[in-house]
């Protein structure tokens, strides 16, 4: 009774102004109030939105604020240290390296250092300069004819299709320009990734996009070609990644143009679909034995895998596999649960997959646990910005880093959160040619050099702090972490740490991992 009440009491004061208007203002102003009066009808017959209903024309105002509370949060709402992923601090220093325009802070922390997860790094009276600090390291084991070197700092996969094709160039350019490598993503390898020359990981996923016969099989001879190339320096099979692990990936279909399906061998108006395992193998060994294949097929190039961390069953299962094939990978990219995509169903992104410290530092524990760790390069992704990000994960067991969001800022990326809707403001993330050309390359790759120049700097600069001369000497009891008010701990006194070879002799297995051990199988997962 009362909505109709409402609804009548505002037909009559409406019709009011409408008589006031026209005296003192003339007919003309009826332009304005009669697109209003159809607004307000259209309001009480549609029957989707209740508040527009009840609140004609006047419950606009409420999605209107709501479709820009986005801006508002981030603009005006939130302190520097408050938003996620990626606070305004973390992206603040990020465009600051960019540009190469001042970085540091005045007037000291703003981080609570008596809050819990605080940390920080114990430094040396002996530092050494930071001109004798090792920058690079090599990634090749003994089964690998064509080892690389690496930055300790690169970018990780984003495929194109993912993000646009000026992007991917720009990141390209940037990354040949401080020689450090531009992982590809599984959506294959395109010809933006191949003209700047920058050097390349080649990712191959599920649905061996860009090395895949007619039926979404494996083709040796696709991925031959491909691996050929000379920008192309290592070779990464995807298992799964940290935002959407056991989920296989998904470009939408508005993001599929003609030129990604001629590279992916897809059809137009349908959508990328990864499947969430791969076809070529079924088994730890038969993963062993593609590894090997493809090694073969790229000449000796260094061939390794990524995933984000399940069950401790499974990756014990690989390495039991490396030891009955006498087959290493060589290298493992571990992914955390907090690595971020273009789309992901809210359950997965939240709640499925191992955080990554804790992810990193079995990997490194199973590693050791098998005598294998010299012989294997761990590289690790997930919310990696800074150079003290860098620090504590190779503290933590990581050889070396990985970085897509944070590049993605490099490039502009203003965490708008619109990756998985192809409207992407500054045109990263996007397909849409208007959009896209917001990025001007020649612009960009340099701020992306910067980026990476002058973060490995600030890494090399806390390492030569320290005293130490090569990142590969980092030991967990170098960073501490406040666990509690009146506590604190090192990386070594949080997480456990194996012997060498303890996994080998059922006498020398830690406890708390004995069943997973025993319970995995170099024949199944």
């Amino acid at each position: 009774m009362r909505r109709q009440w409402y609804l009548g009491f505002g037909l009559v004061l409406l019709f009011v102004l409408l008589l006031l208007i026209m005296i003192h203002h003339g007919a003309w102003m009826l332009v304005l109030l009669v697109p209003l009066l159809i607004l307000w009808v259209y309001d009480i017959v549609q029957t989707k939105h209740a508040i527009l209903r009840n609140f004609p024309v006047l419950g606009h105002i409420r999605f209107f604020l709501e479709f820009f509370r986005p801006e508002i949060q981030q603009y005006f709402v939130a302190d520097d240290l408050s938003e996620r992923p990626f606070d305004r601090e973390t992206r603040t220093i990020v465009y600051q390296r960019s540009k190469n325009i001042r970085d540091t802070i005045p007037f000291g922390t703003e981080r609570d250092i008596r809050a819990i997860g605080y940390e920080w790094i114990l430094h040396s009276l002996k530092p050494v300069p930071v001109s004798h600090v090792e920058p690079r390291i090599i990634v090749g084991g003994p089964q690998c004819t064509q080892p690389y070197s690496a930055s300790r700092f690169n970018i990780s996969a984003m495929s194109h299709g993912a993000i646009s094709a000026n992007a991917i160039m720009a990141l390209n350019e940037g990354a040949k320009m401080g020689n450090f490598y531009h992982n590809t993503g599984e959506g294959g390898l395109s010809e933006y990734h191949l003209k700047p020359g920058g050097d390349i990981t080649f990712q191959i996923g599920t649905a061996y996009f860009g090395c895949r016969d007619d039926h979404g099989n494996f083709d040796p001879e696709e991925f031959k070609k491909e691996a050929a190339h000379p920008q192309v320096k290592m070779i990464e099979l995807k298992l799964s990644q940290g935002a959407k692990p056991s989920h296989g990936g998904i470009l939408p279909a508005a993001k599929v143009t003609a030129e990604i399906a001629k590279i992916r061998k897809l059809k137009m108006g349908e959508d990328a679909l990864s499947p969430p395992a791969h076809t070529a193998f079924s088994t730890p060994e038969e993963m062993m034995f593609f590894i090997q294949k493809l090694r073969e097929l790229s000449n000796g190039k260094p061939v390794g895998f990524k995933l984000c961390l399940g069950r401790k069953t499974d990756f014990f299962a690989i390495c039991k596999a490396m030891l009955s094939t006498k087959i290493l990978p060589d290298f493992i990219n571990v992914d955390g649960a907090e690595g971020g995509t273009g789309a992901a169903p809210l359950e997965y992104a939240n709640h499925v997959g191992t955080p990554l410290d804790e992810g990193l530092n079995f990997v490194h524990n199973a590693l050791i646990g098998i005598g294998v760790r010299d012989k294997i390069r761990i590289i690790c992704s997930g919310k990696v910005a800074t150079g003290f990000d860098i620090l504590t994960k190779i503290a933590l067991g990581a050889d070396i880093c990985n970085a897509a969001r944070s590049f993605m800022m490099s490039l502009g990326c203003i965490q708008s959160k619109q990756c998985n809707a192809n409207t992407c403001p500054t045109g990263v993330a996007t397909q849409d040619k208007r959009l896209m050309k917001g990025i001007v390359i020649k612009e960009k790759k340099d701020r992306v050099l910067n980026y990476h120049n002058l973060t490995v700097h600030a890494f090399l600069e806390l390492i030569a702090a320290m005293g130490i001369s090569n990142p590969s000497d980092l030991q967990p009891i170098h960073v501490k972490r406040r666990v509690a008010p009146d506590s604190v701990k090192t990386y070594a006194e949080i997480y456990d740490y194996f012997e060498e070879g303890c996994l080998l002799k059922s006498e020398s297995i830690p406890i708390n991992y004995a069943r997973h051990w025993l319970k995995a199988s170099e024949k199944h997962f």
